[in-house]
């Protein structure tokens, strides 16, 4: 394995320290502005984990076959993940009842609700709603997340197939795909009739399930193996997809999500996946 250290707080002190706690007989390698490894380490070191954990750096004890151009396809959830919101929280608050819908989000994520459940008691609240008030927040309030463009851009160079999968909507999922480039979204599609918001969703539910299906109706489609592919997500909706992927990355995840996931990135943008699988 190679210790993969990242984050802008990290110092030579940093190092120093980290690099006397592994007792290693080889030297980080710098490979970004904050970002080093550690090559050859037999073990994972619990003190090292919590050094870094404390100090606000991201690390990870990263397998030694795990480089970028060993991938050949990423699957990423949409809110929260490559983008900083949760698009539906915002549409409600455009109507006043974001306290409601986070709230029912927020169990949803944390795993304590059945999401397609959540998702239709959500949507339901937005009835009526303006399709012109979609746009506002798309205009408004949506942001990608930091190095999710460096990332995208990462995953072309080395040919790594692209895919947005999202319990989120399409009005936003074909938007962001078009922003970044990516090679495919899935999303809910919410029913609008007159520029209104009817509070249903059309078609079946993307939901956990639906996640890992299509990654590993893709993963098949390009002739991949397991090993081959990468699943980054936040929440609880995202496990399943993670499973079913070589390697899951939790990015500023709920803790349910990076006890299960391979890699924890929880300081670091979405860069800081090109660095855990620097060569």
């Amino acid at each position: 394995m190679r210790l993969v250290v990242q984050g802008k707080a990290i110092t030579f002190a940093h190092l120093a320290h980290i690099h006397q706690l592994c007792a290693s007989s080889v030297q980080f390698v710098q490979i970004a502005q904050h970002g080093y490894y550690l090559a050859n380490q037999s073990e994972i070191n619990s003190a090292v984990q919590q050094f870094c954990a404390d100090q606000k750096i991201d690390c990870a004890y990263v397998e030694n076959n795990q480089f970028i151009q060993n991938f050949g396809l990423c699957v990423m959830d949409m809110d929260s993940t490559l983008i900083s919101i949760e698009c539906i929280d915002e549409i409600a608050d455009m109507v006043g009842l974001k306290p409601q819908v986070a709230a029912i989000t927020e169990r949803a994520m944390q795993g304590e609700l059945d999401f397609a459940q959540s998702l239709r008691e959500r949507v339901a609240l937005l009835k009526g709603l303006q399709e012109s008030d979609l746009m506002r927040v798309l205009n408004e309030r949506l942001q990608l997340n930091p190095g999710a463009q460096q990332w995208i851009d990462t995953c072309k160079a080395n040919n790594i197939t692209t895919l947005l999968v999202s319990g989120g909507f399409n009005f936003f999922a074909d938007r962001v795909k078009a922003m970044l480039g990516l090679d495919y979204a899935v999303a809910n599609t919410l029913e609008i009739i007159d520029g209104k918001l009817t509070g249903k969703i059309l078609g079946d539910i993307v939901d956990a399930q639906t996640k890992a299906d299509e990654l590993v109706k893709l993963r098949d489609r390009l002739g991949l193996n397991t090993s081959q592919t990468i699943a980054i997500g936040d929440g609880a909706n995202d496990l399943k997809m993670m499973s079913v992927a070589g390697v899951g990355v939790a990015y500023h995840a709920k803790p349910v999500v990076q006890a299960q996931a391979s890699y924890a990135l929880n300081f670091v943008g979405l860069d800081g996946v090109i660095n855990l699988f620097a060569s």
